[in-house]
């Protein structure tokens, strides 16, 4: 794994060891806590962090489970994604060929939209070719580089490799912005009247650098207590 390394401004590009990940956290916390009082308040109700990447999963197949995930509730992605993977038992995790090599009707069966279907067949195809780098590779790419070469796969966007980032390889300055979880905690904490604007976001991600993953995954457990936002009421039509 690699070591921290920081740009000039003070950015980390590349995520700490495994072995140095927990004294890496207790350093963002420090910092974000000396830095943002609010956030300090937030550390204290909270307690630890116990952000644990998963070390051992090449990019390819983190992907796929994000994109399996995407606009549903954990417990019905995780049933799905269980049907799925029992497809390819006793492996682990299906290789991009035995993908390709699944009729799409046999997806589908698992409950996979077809748009998911289409999606991770694209995952797989990519990875085939060579535009997802294994895990030694993506280990030594820039956050930003990664995005650039992930995104124009079919079904992954921006978010999706943001969360590759964070939670497989254990990068420290991620700030998913769109994120509804990040910015509903950002409400919560700072007890706004209506969600932050991007501008709000940005302003309040400077105080985190170069910790703002560790600062989102605080928001996204305050935003796990909080109640949902109310609902904006539609404009009155002119």
């Amino acid at each position: 794994m690699t070591e921290p390394l920081t740009t000039p401004e003070g950015a980390m590009l590349l995520g700490p060891s495994a072995a140095g990940f927990g004294a890496a956290v207790e350093q963002a916390v420090l910092s974000i806590a000396g830095a943002d009082p609010v956030m300090a308040n937030v550390i204290a109700d909270i307690g630890p962090c116990t952000l644990a990447p998963f070390w051992g999963r090449p990019p390819y197949e983190a992907l796929v489970r994000a994109v399996s995930h995407q606009q549903l509730q954990r417990k019905a992605a995780d049933a799905i994604l269980g049907r799925f993977l029992a497809l390819f038992a006793p492996g682990p995790f299906p290789t991009p060929a035995e993908i390709e090599g699944t009729p799409d009707a046999i997806l589908r069966s698992v409950g996979f939209s077809g748009s998911k279907v289409a999606a991770i067949r694209a995952i797989a195809a990519a990875a085939i070719e060579g535009v997802i780098p294994e895990r030694t590779a993506a280990e030594v790419m820039d956050g930003e580089e990664l995005i650039r070469r992930l995104t124009p796969i079919r079904g992954v966007g921006r978010w999706t490799v943001e969360m590759l980032l964070i939670f497989d390889l254990g990068r420290l300055d991620v700030y998913p912005i769109d994120d509804f979880g990040v910015r509903n905690g950002v409400r919560a904490a700072y007890r706004l009247s209506e969600m932050p604007a991007k501008r709000e976001m940005i302003e309040l991600g400077e105080r985190w650098q170069p910790f703002r993953s560790i600062a989102s995954w605080y928001l996204w457990r305050v935003a796990a207590q909080a109640p949902r936002p109310p609902r904006t009421p539609p404009r009155p039509k002119d």
